[in-house]
């Protein structure tokens, strides 16, 4: 996408300007149109490293609750419209896990489809709060790096900007190292605490009978 043509669309609609960008970064997760890099990064460079991260959050966080939401609401059959049986497959074990904290570590791994895991999770077992919560927070890092990235090129601060992909770089290749080694442990420790609880209900439950 040109810069230069999204900023001119963006300032045609004048007032509504903010409200164009906050429903372009919900679109982006909900359907996906461009990548969520992309509007990441106009923000920084259309409004400027504070108000552009405030809009992309708000408008991420509006299209994970719309994906989340649909995904409760409609079920597996809808999801399946959206998620590869591959990737379904992958984070199948999330549907049963009740850990927020382990949905946490996810969504802060770069590389991670989030935009997608908005819709698995959906089928899972977080309330509308703690999905808000992790979803939100967990995007923030990136969603802040993509901003400031943008703000650097609009004010033609090219040796930051050098500076600010230089470390996005190496973040990237290291969780491309070890992203799917860090899913595996987290799938790992998903069946551990699974049967950890397990165990703690069968001993409750012969507590009880033995009295």
């Amino acid at each position: 996408m040109d810069r230069e043509r999204v900023k001119a669309f963006l300032d045609s609609l004048g007032p509504l300007s903010f409200a164009g960008f906050i429903l372009l970064q919900t679109l982006q997760v909900v359907a996906a149109p461009i990548p969520g890099e992309v509007t990441g990064f106009l923000g920084g460079y259309l409004y400027g490293p504070g108000l552009g991260l405030i809009l992309s959050t708000i408008g991420l966080t509006l299209g994970s609750f719309i994906a989340f939401s649909l995904s409760k609401f409609f079920g597996r059959p809808f999801v399946d419209r959206f998620v590869s049986k591959k990737t379904m497959a992958k984070y199948d074990y999330l549907l049963h896990h009740k850990g927020a904290f382990l949905v946490f570590l996810l969504f802060l791994i770069p590389g991670t489809p989030k935009d997608i895991l908005c819709y698995i999770l959906g089928l899972g077992h977080l309330t509308i709060r703690e999905f808000l919560l992790i979803s939100t927070v967990g995007r923030f890092g990136g969603t802040a790096l993509l901003t400031l990235g943008g703000d650097y090129i609009r004010k033609h601060q090219y040796y930051r900007f050098s500076l600010l992909l230089t470390l996005a770089v190496v973040i990237i290749f290291l969780s491309m190292v070890y992203k799917d080694k860090l899913e595996r442990l987290f799938r790992v420790w998903h069946v551990t605490s699974r049967r950890s609880r397990n165990k703690a209900a069968r001993e409750k439950k012969a507590a009880r009978e033995d009295r």
